[in-house]
Parts: C-alpha cells; structure tokens; sequence
C-alpha cells in the first residue's frame, strides 16, 4: 500500500470529513479510502451535450427518427472554377 498525505485542508471540510466517518463508524483515514475508492470506480459520465442527449433517451429505450433523404449539395460554379465572386 502507498500512503498519501494531503495538506492544507480547510477546517470546515476536515470536520465534515470527521463527521462523515463517525457517522459510518469508521476513521477518518478510512473514510478518505471509501471516498478516493468509490470517486475512481465509478464509470466516466457523458460530458458533451451530444452525448448526454443519448444517455437521456437511451435510460427510455431509445427514440429512432427518420432521415430526411439526401440530395447533391449546391454548386457554386465561379467558387468550382477559382474564381471568387
């Protein structure tokens, strides 16, 4: 086991802490421990909006929207040849 010391903990956190591992009838120490262990267990969240989009209706099954079909994009003939107009 590796130990790691923290410095500079405000006092407000440190009694909270302290309150924490006295309500789970564990140390101080050992709290840190649950919270450091369940912080890097848990599976990274979706952080952009697409992505979170997804989450949202995947958890309702999914929502499946039709394409719109797709046609040849619009030509610009003197932007084809070089030349700007």
């Amino acid at each position: 086991m590796s130990t790691l010391t923290v410095r500079n903990i405000e006092p407000v956190i440190k009694d909270k802490l302290r309150l924490m591992a006295a309500a789970h009838g564990h140390s101080m120490e050992e709290e840190v421990r649950s919270i450091l262990r369940q912080a890097m267990t848990q599976a990274a969240k979706p952080s952009g909006l697409g992505s979170r989009v997804h989450a949202r209706f995947a958890a309702m099954g999914g929502v499946s929207l039709p394409l719109p079909e797709r046609s040849d994009p619009p030509r610009f003939s003197s932007f084809e040849e070089g030349r700007l107009a």
